[in-house]
């Protein structure tokens, strides 16, 4: 098992590269982006990419607990609360990254609006779409690892 979950490892990193150097060079640019678009709502610029970068920290932490998730798993802690609190954690963060998304697809109309580029539309629907499938699938694996440790519990118990 070690071999495979180095290789999740590596491919978690490979996923936080990406969105770590969009945080840097791309978010900024798309906050300017639209306020150019929208000068009548250049207040909400600054809310608009804090909201952009708390949805980033939020799938770093997600990402974190997936790693300590694969820790649980080198260690043979599979079946313990050890393994079942990221995935609560995990579920937490995707609802909370499909809640801001859902607070920012009115502004992401707007900028499809004005720009006449309805990908963004789009874009913002893939990622609230794909936050809600990863906040089921944690919390379907959240209940059958808490079933599969109580049962183990009662086994336990009984011998």
């Amino acid at each position: 098992m070690k071999r495979e979950t180095t290789f999740l490892k590596v491919v978690v990193l490979l996923l936080a590269l990406p969105v770590l150097a969009l945080c840097i060079f791309i978010l900024p640019d798309i906050a300017a982006f639209f306020v150019e678009l929208n000068p009548e709502f250049s207040a909400l610029r600054y809310p608009f990419l804090i909201g952009l970068y708390v949805t980033a920290f939020t799938f770093f932490f997600a990402l974190y607990q997936t790693v300590r998730l694969l820790n649980a798993i080198d260690r043979n802690l599979v079946f313990s609360s050890v393994a079942v609190d990221p995935l609560k954690k995990i579920k937490y963060c995707a609802l909370v990254i499909g809640g801001l998304y859902v607070l920012f697809m009115p502004l992401l109309y707007l900028m499809g609006e004005k720009d006449d580029a309805p990908g963004i539309i789009l874009i913002g629907l893939i990622v609230l779409f794909g936050s809600a499938i990863v906040a089921v699938f944690a919390a379907v694996l959240q209940k059958l690892l808490q079933n599969a440790i109580d049962i183990k519990s009662e086994n336990d118990l009984t011998v």
